[in-house]
Formats: C-alpha cells, sequence, structure tokens
C-alpha cells in the first residue's frame, strides 16, 4: 500500500497515516483516500455555522525562502474564509465544503462536495508565475531584459509574499539579473517581503556569496532584521559561513544585535563551534557575556553542548565561567547535567564554584548524581560510556563542592543516586564521606507520598540490594524514615533485603504511623508467606501482641470496611476503635483461608495465650485445624515456656547473632525451633 498521508487543515485526529495502516490492511490507496476524504469533509460540515456555510481555502505552509516550486516558498497569508449565501442556487459548480490534502507523492489536491452530494477530487489549481520571474529561476538574462522593455511588466510589483524580482534573484543567486534590475531600480535595494525578508538576508540565507558581495557594495543595509529580528549576520553565523561573515563585518554590520529570543550572532557561532568565525566576532567587538532573553551567555552555550574548543576560546577573551542563567543555572551545572566531562574539568580548572546552587537548591555534584546507564544518558551519550562520563564528574566534583553547602540544599548526592540505581556513583560519594544517615529537608519530602527521608528508603524500595548492603555496611540507620523500609522489604516479600535490615537492626516491631495497628505492621505484610513470618519470629518480632484482643470472649461486632481501614461498628462504643487489630486483619477475604496456619506459626512464639472468640471462629470452620485449637489451649509445654524465657533473657539483638554466643549447640538449636532437624 503507498504510504501517504491524508489529512484536513486543521484536522488533528481524521488522519490516516502509515502507522495507522494495520487498522485498514484491507483498504486499496483509492479506498484509503476516499476515506480520508470523506472523514475530513465530515469534520468541515460539522463545524459550519447551521445559518453559514464557511469555504476554508487554506493552504500548506512552506518554508521562508520562494523557490521554483510550492514547497520552497514562504508561507502563504490565510485569506479571510467566505460565506456562502443562506439560499445558494443548486448547481453543479456551488459547493459547501473544500477540504486540501497532499497526496504521499507530494501532489497536493483538493476536495469539495457539491451540494446535490456528488464528491469531487482535483489536483490543486497551481499559481500563476510571472515571466520574469521564470526568467530569474532559470538564469535567463536576455529575457528578462525583454521582458522589461514592455510597458505591461512591473518590476516593483509584489506577489501575494511580498516578493518582487529582486527577492527572487537574490534568492536564487542569479548575480546578472540582481545587478540588472538594480541598475534599473537602485531603490528597490532594501524592498522587504511581507516577513521583513531583504535581498540581502535572502541571499545570505541561501549562501550566495556574490549576491552577498554585490548587494552590499550596492548600498544594502546590513542591519535589517526579518520578523524573528534575524540578521544577515545571524544567518550567516548560523549558515557557518565565514566568507560571508566577512563581508558582513566589512561593511559595518552590527555585531551584537539579538533575534527575538536575545540570541546574538556570537551565540550561534558558539553553539557550532566555529572557532574561526567566533574569533572575527570578538575582533569586531561581540560580547561575550550577552545573556539571551533566559540568561543564557555564550559560555553556557559552549558548555551546554559540549564545545570545548570554543569554550576556551571565550575564557581567554574574558568570559565569565560563573555566570548564571534565569534559572541559576551555571556553566558548571549545564555540562554536568549533560555528561561532558572533559567540560567540567576545564571549567574546574579555571575556578568555576561548583557550590552555586540553582533555584531548585541542586548543586552540579547533585545532577551529577543522577546520571548514569540508563536508557535516556545512552540516548544522550550515545554509548554505554555514559555512566563512566557521569563517575568521572562526580568524582571531579567531589573535592570541589562543599559538604556544608551539600547539607544546607535539603538533599544529599546520595539520595539522587539511589534514587537512580547509580551503583558506582553512590559508591563513590560512600568512599567520599558523604553522610549515608542525611535526611531529606521538609519540603523535599513531601514531594513523596510516603515522606521518605533516607537513601537507604530509596535503594529498598527500588529492590537494590546491592546499594542496600553499600549503604548499610557504610553505618546506615535502617530505622530513620516515618515508614520503616523493612516494611517496604516486606511488602515487596524480597527476603535477602530483609535480612540484611534486620542483621544490622531494623526495627522488626515497627508501625505505621498513618495506620496504627495493636501489632506489628511486619506482620500484616506476610500472612502469605508463612516462612518470611517465622524468620520474623525468630528475630524478635512481637507475637504476644497478636492475640491482646479487645473484645476477648466476648462476640465481636460485624466489621464494617471503609476506604482506608476495617472499623468496628460498636453501638455501644460512640467512639469507634480506630486501632486495627490482628484478629480484624485475618479475618478479611484476603487472609481468611490462611488463617489457621498462620496462628499455629505464631502460636510457637508466646506462652499461654487466650485466643479470642473471632479467632476462634476461624479455628473452627476447618477440621483439619482442630489440632491448632487444641495447641492453643492452656496451659502450654514447660518446654515451650521455658524456651521463650531463655530467648527474653537472652534478647532480640544477641538472638541475630545467636550462632556466636557460647553456649551449646543443642541449645542453639532449641532456641531456633530446630530440635527436631536431625543430626548427619
Amino acid at each position: 500500500m503507498a504510504a501517504a498521508r491524508l489529512s484536513a487543515p486543521g484536522s488533528t485526529g481524521n488522519s490516516v497515516a502509515f502507522d495507522d495502516y494495520s487498522l485498514y490492511s484491507n483498504l486499496s490507496d483509492d479506498e484509503l483516500m476516499q476515506l480520508a476524504i470523506e472523514r475530513s469533509l465530515a469534520e468541515a460540515h460539522s463545524s459550519s455555522s447551521d445559518s453559514t456555510k464557511t469555504i476554508s481555502m487554506q493552504n500548506k505552509p512552506g518554508t521562508s525562502v520562494r523557490g521554483p516550486t510550492t514547497s520552497s516558498r514562504p508561507p502563504q497569508q490565510q485569506p479571510a474564509p467566505a460565506a456562502c449565501p443562506a439560499n445558494p442556487p443548486r448547481n453543479m459548480t456551488d459547493i459547501c465544503s473544500v477540504s486540501h490534502f497532499t497526496t504521499g507523492y507530494g501532489k497536493r489536491m483538493v476536495a469539495y462536495r457539491s451540494y446535490d452530494g456528488s464528491l469531487q477530487v482535483e489536483p490543486e489549481p497551481e499559481e500563476v508565475v510571472e515571466p520574469i520571474v521564470k526568467a530569474i529561476w532559470n538564469g535567463d538574462v536576455e529575457t528578462m531584459k525583454e521582458l522589461m522593455k514592455r510597458h505591461d511588466v512591473d518590476i516593483l510589483k509584489a506577489n501575494k509574499f511580498g516578493w518582487i524580482p529582486v527577492h527572487e534573484a537574490a534568492c536564487h543567486g542569479q548575480e546578472a539579473c540582481l545587478k540588472i534590475l538594480l541598475r534599473v531600480q537602485p531603490g528597490m535595494i532594501n524592498k522587504r517581503t511581507l516577513k521583513n525578508y531583504t535581498p540581502l538576508l535572502l541571499a545570505v540565507s541561501r549562501e550566495h556569496v556574490a549576491c552577498v558581495s554585490c548587494l552590499l557594495e550596492r548600498g544594502a543595509d546590513p542591519d535589517i532584521a526579518n520578523k524573528d529580528k534575524e540578521t544577515p549576520l545571524y544567518k550567516a553565523c548560523e549558515r557557518e559561513n565565514p566568507e560571508i561573515v566577512a563581508h558582513l563585518l566589512n561593511y559595518g554590520a552590527a555585531v551584537n544585535k539579538s533575534c527575538i529570543q536575545g540570541w546574538t550572532a556570537l551565540h550561534e557561532a558558539v553553539c557550532r563551534n566555529h572557532l574561526e568565525i567566533c574569533e572575527m566576532l570578538i575582533k569586531a567587538g561581540a560580547k561575550v557575556n550577552t545573556p539571551n532573553m533566559y540568561g543564557i551567555t555564550p559560555i553556557f552555550v559552549a558548555s551546554q553542548s559540549g564545545r570545548l574548543e570554543a569554550l576556551r576560546f571565550l575564557v581567554k577573551n574574558g568570559a565569565d565561567v560563573n555566570s548564571q542563567a534565569s534559572d541559576g543555572a551555571t556553566a558548571l551545572y549545564e555540562a554536568s547535567k549533560n555528561g561532558h566531562d572533559e567540560i567540567v574539568q576545564f571549567l574546574l580548572s579555571q575556578n568555576a564554584d561548583a557550590n552555586k546552587p540553582g533555584k531548585t537548591g541542586l548543586l552540579p555534584i547533585h545532577i551529577a548524581a543522577q546520571r548514569g546507564n540508563d536508557g535516556t544518558d545512552l540516548l544522550r551519550f550515545g554509548s554505554t560510556s555514559g555512566n563512566d562520563k557521569a563517575v568521572n564528574i562526580v568524582s571531579m566534583l567531589i573535592p570541589a563542592t562543599s559538604k556544608a553547602r551539600v547539607r544546607r540544599s535539603g538533599i544529599s548526592p546520595l539520595h539522587l543516586a539511589a534514587e537512580r540505581n547509580r551503583d558506582e556513583i553512590l559508591e563513590i560519594l560512600i568512599e567520599a564521606g558523604f553522610d549515608v544517615n542525611a535526611m531529606l529537608s521538609e519540603g523535599h519530602s513531601k514531594m513523596y507520598e510516603d515522606r521518605r527521608s533516607t537513601a537507604l528508603y530509596f535503594s529498598v524500595i527500588n529492590n537494590n540490594i546491592e546499594a542496600t548492603q553499600m549503604l548499610l555496611e557504610a553505618g546506615a540507620n535502617p530505622n530513620l524514615d516515618t515508614f520503616n523500609p523493612l516494611l517496604v522489604a516486606v511488602r515487596q516479600g524480597c527476603f535477602r533485603t530483609i535480612s540484611l535490615l534486620i542483621e544490622h537492626g531494623a526495627n522488626v516491631n515497627a508501625y505505621i504511623p498513618t495506620h496504627p495497628t495493636s501489632f506489628p505492621a511486619a506482620v500484616m505484610f506476610c500472612m502469605k508467606y508463612l516462612s518470611l513470618l517465622k524468620y520474623l519470629m525468630d528475630n524478635g518480632c512481637d507475637a504476644l501482641s497478636c492475640f491482646n484482643c479487645f473484645y476477648g470472649n466476648n462476640p465481636h461486632p460485624p466489621l464494617k470496611t471503609t476506604r482506608t481501614r476495617h472499623v468496628y461498628d460498636d453501638r455501644n462504643d460512640n467512639a469507634p476503635r480506630t486501632c486495627v487489630q490482628f484478629c480484624e486483619v485475618i479475618s478479611t477475604e484476603k487472609y481468611s483461608r490462611w488463617a489457621g496456619p498462620i496462628i499455629d506459626v505464631i502460636l510457637d512464639y508466646v506462652g499461654n495465650v487466650q485466643l479470642c472468640s473471632r479467632l476462634m471462629e476461624h479455628l473452627d470452620s476447618y477440621d483439619d485445624w482442630a489440632n491448632i485449637k487444641e495447641k492453643a489451649t492452656p496451659p502450654r509445654p514447660l518446654l515451650q515456656l521455658c524456651r521463650l524465657r531463655i530467648r527474653s533473657l537472652i534478647g532480640t539483638h544477641r538472638l541475630r547473632s545467636i550462632n556466636k554466643l557460647p553456649i551449646p549447640g543443642r541449645l542453639i538449636k532449641f532456641l531456633n525451633y530446630q530440635e527436631r532437624i536431625q543430626e548427619f
């Protein structure tokens, strides 16, 4: 099927493009075109008024430089739409809607529907070109001279774009035609088009050096800008043409004029790393610290785009390496952000300040710590060396960055490196002595729903075991965050992370402040994973709190489900209990089928307890759970009570390293509930 795109002017949704062919794979080319036309006309018809029907005669916009073909001409001004009469005559020439589209071969077509309902598709009528213009396009000097002798030929007559023959000659590099036209009418040398293009600006845009020289020699003004305030000198730098730049400067072109965005010719030359043009501009008086409308100076442009040669040239000529853009970013910040390690090295050698924050408060080391080997950086750096560049940049910034200034920023590079899984950068920052327990400021913490605060939390929630281990071994405290990282790891079911956190002192009895429970929150997250539940109990999780029920043996009121939690509907108590109980959680549909095994595991870590009436209901619901109910009936075996007493005397912290205690092996196995494991 032909790769054509059919679209109606002003329409964004009713188009059939190459990506949509899977939806219309059974249609022929003609059927596909018919479908697009029908949709276009239907949209045009539905948007018209009931009393007035509008004919939209839009043309496809082109470039700002006119050429011999339609696609190379400047955009056509949109004429005011003509309204159809309220009661139009019913004949074949009257139409109710018009749509323009371009085929896949670039041919412009017009489609319209007559009032009798028939659909008409025709090639769009070509614009009539004056004979003198055709002669200029072809460089036919003799024909042009003959035409100029005729009284009906006006060389000052402009077309709908405001172009006269002198513009055509300058645009197409016809120097001989240009000289003849200026000899006949020298006053039109600075004539402007509707977009304020002079013949000189057109010649510069098309890099016709001979025409540029001809116009300048005859007095063309080198400082007349177009509607975007782009001067011929600006265009010459944009086209990277030093010969034209030299011509313009020799004829007094203003070197510091800015375009509508505030960019000067020097900005353009630096952006393209063209040292020859930069040198000419500086010698002509170009200012090296001129900012654009966003406060961006040429040195900022060089650092942002990685133009090392241009940067050295600017610094040599007095550019301020510590200039800041409107958002506070410096050249060093931009170089760090875009992974230009050579630029960073050079700026630091020129005493660039690594402690100047932007308006966000971030320093260059912050933005560098985020960079690494993810997909975005691969696109930016072009290879997997992007991570190496980021590591190099961070290594260079560490000695130049004040740790006190980092603390005042309210966020550590460790946070950003951990958040983006930049393990190599994280390791470098840890070795450099950055505080692994640094907390996010309140403003930064509020940006996250869970109010995270530490770099360790970022690593745990990313399930990054290597980063978690690095931070814990460096002294990270696992109990600083509002929502304990251990609860995150339990919720994810990552046993390796859980064991690391517990080995380094994580609180197995942590609670969730916003959702209070009468038992450790970790139990709630691992009820379906009995081995994990047992591991938490082995390491000191409070099992007894699971059986402290508010109602005890009394009947429990029915559960009332809310969006955030389950609460008891107690008619005798005006203040409903907001603290969730164990029996309440285990009674939910999600866990009720596991109630027996869960209770069985937890009973191994308590002494004489009384099960509440709701837990007893669960145990009575399955015959296979009768032995669990019997196990819970007091009194508990003396062996069990002794084990619990010894474990409480040893303490939770020493239980984690019980294998290193100077006690017999059999006792260790007994305390770890491993006495039934056979020795081989």
